[in-house]
């Protein structure tokens, strides 16, 4: 008898679909189920374990400590099932190929990575996208084969290239001159949270964090409306930010780069999908 309950698929599902989108409305869409079933789930889901996986406002959706842990079991549980269901299956003869995308490339990516699954229709394509140190940890546990990450430059990589960064405020709303400074950022554990902090601590400016949000899309909203300052890509800049350059006082950030990793012994597929991400990329 097993002395654990056991997790529904579809549960797992849910949770995981509301982590990636930070919303039980994008949830519900990407699962095809309604919102009100997909929150019902994740409450089954607490009740089970005891304890809160997600806090809830009505501005965010945010995972607790005891959520993220969980959220890299239910990927792993979800791939396994998938991975399952192929080897029992003749329906991908050459296997599967698992890619982790940030998610400011989950789209500019597709149109590749549909020519790469018209060209290999024997592959299994499964793609991922997330923070940065979530895909990391995946690649870590053997989840992902291909990963496209952002980090602190240092690390070598299968290739890489300088991520542009800027300091972002709202033009029609700055939030710059107030005091505290109102911050948009990822959540704990997310990249440039630090670079942020520490920019302000040693400007001897006090700041407070406004809005939090592992979606990069909500962030580069929230900073363009007005509700905080915030550093991101240059590539998220909308126009309706204004850019905080040095006349305020803050440092220019050069020191984060887009790192792709495959590992020594990929297959023939892997490669092939790594090379055409490089040269999308630009990563040398």
């Amino acid at each position: 008898m097993n002395r654990y309950p056991m997790f529904s698929p579809q549960q797992l599902l849910s949770f995981v679909a509301v982590c990636e989108t930070g919303s039980f409305t994008r949830a519900a869409d990407r699962v095809y189920l309604s919102q009100s079933t997909v929150s019902q789930q994740i409450r089954r889901l607490e009740e089970a374990l005891g304890k809160p996986l997600l806090e809830r406002t009505s501005h965010q959706v945010q995972l607790t400590e005891e959520g993220e842990r969980l959220l890299g079991y239910a990927r792993r549980i979800i791939a396994l099932n998938g991975e399952a269901h192929d080897a029992l299956s003749d329906q991908w003869p050459d296997g599967v190929v698992r890619l982790g995308v940030p998610e400011d490339f989950a789209a500019a990516t597709t149109t590749l990575l549909a020519q790469f699954s018209r060209a290999h229709p024997q592959i299994r394509l499964d793609v991922t996208s997330g923070l940065s140190h979530e895909l990391r940890r995946a690649w870590q546990q053997d989840m992902l084969d291909i990963i496209l990450v952002k980090q602190l430059t240092g690390e070598k990589a299968n290739a890489s290239r300088p991520e542009p960064m800027l300091w972002l405020d709202s033009a029609a709303f700055p939030a710059f001159e107030r005091d505290p400074i109102p911050l948009v950022l990822f959540p704990l554990n997310g990249l440039y949270r630090e670079e942020l902090c520490h920019a302000l601590d040693s400007l001897g400016r006090s700041w407070r964090i406004s809005y939090s949000s592992a979606s990069l899309a909500a962030l580069v909203a929230a900073s363009a409306a007005g509700l905080g300052v915030t550093l991101l890509p240059a590539s998220c800049r909308l126009p309706e930010h204004r850019i905080l350059g040095a006349e305020s006082g803050l440092p220019q950030i050069d020191n984060v780069e887009l790192a792709l990793f495959y590992r020594p012994d990929a297959t023939p597929a892997q490669i092939a999908l790594a090379g055409k991400l490089k040269d999308f990329c630009q990563l040398s």
